[in-house]
């Protein structure tokens, strides 16, 4: 029973010290990226007239689209940003792809379209989304520099 109990407490102390290491070592990665625009549309009392506005305020740069979306997400997405000096429109695309490991199937989506902006100058900028009638299914849309 001794020996039973010493091997356990040995196991249980090198996980914690894997635990440890493990995430101290994270904890010090800075994520590349910088977060600009974030909005999860999860709500249909977000939309007004079946559109999702809103402003916010950017600076000159360049800077790139990302979705969290899902099966349920809308088909297309059309985003479009105004400005003092700056127009974006674009209709984004949701693609599923079928992944079969041999045990399950399941679905990644991605949203295709022109996903990356450059902004001359910083200004406020109107940014609409239009879901396309689609207002119960879910999507993140973060703009990232």
């Amino acid at each position: 029973m001794g020996k039973k109990l010493t091997v356990v407490v040995m196991i249980v102390i090198t996980i914690a010290a894997a635990a440890a290491i493990g995430s101290s070592s994270f904890s010090g990665t800075k994520n590349q990226h910088e977060e600009i625009y974030h909005v999860m549309l999860a709500d249909p009392k977000l939309y007004h007239d079946g559109v999702f506005t809103d402003t916010f305020t950017i600076k000159e740069g360049t800077y790139q689209f990302r979705f969290v979306p899902n099966g349920d997400s809308p088909k297309v997405l059309t985003i479009i940003l105004r400005g003092s000096s700056f127009s974006f429109s674009e209709d984004f695309m949701l693609e599923g792809t079928l992944h079969d490991t041999g045990i399950s199937k399941y679905y990644t989506w991605k949203y295709n379209g022109q996903d990356t902006i450059s902004v001359p100058e910083e200004q406020e900028l109107q940014i609409s989304v239009n879901p396309q009638g689609n207002i119960l299914g879910p999507v993140s849309v973060y703009l990232i520099k």
